[in-house]
């Protein structure tokens, strides 16, 4: 999980996570929406796929990125259960 809150600290990572939310995009799509080299957005993409937040899927040429939704999942459940409070 530590992964995961590393790369949801950056504004960038999560400016991307934004992205693919409307849909899949490949690496070269991504970058082209930030004023940033594309190795500085394939680090973040590979720290985005460690977290497993993103997967990575290979078409010819191209790697399309497309969220991972059951992590997210996973991680709300688990901060869910910091909001229930018991009643004494």
């Amino acid at each position: 999980m530590n992964h995961l809150f590393k790369a949801l600290n950056d504004p960038t990572r999560r400016a991307i996570l934004e992205m693919l939310k409307e849909g899949d995009l490949n690496a070269g799509e991504i970058a082209d929406r930030f004023h940033m080299s594309k190795p500085s957005i394939s680090h973040h993409l590979d720290l985005l796929k460690q977290a497993e937040l993103v997967v990575a899927v290979k078409e010819g040429q191209f790697i399309n990125y497309s969220l991972n939704t059951t992590v997210m999942d996973e991680v709300l459940k688990w901060v869910v259960q910091f909001t229930k409070t018991k009643k004494k």
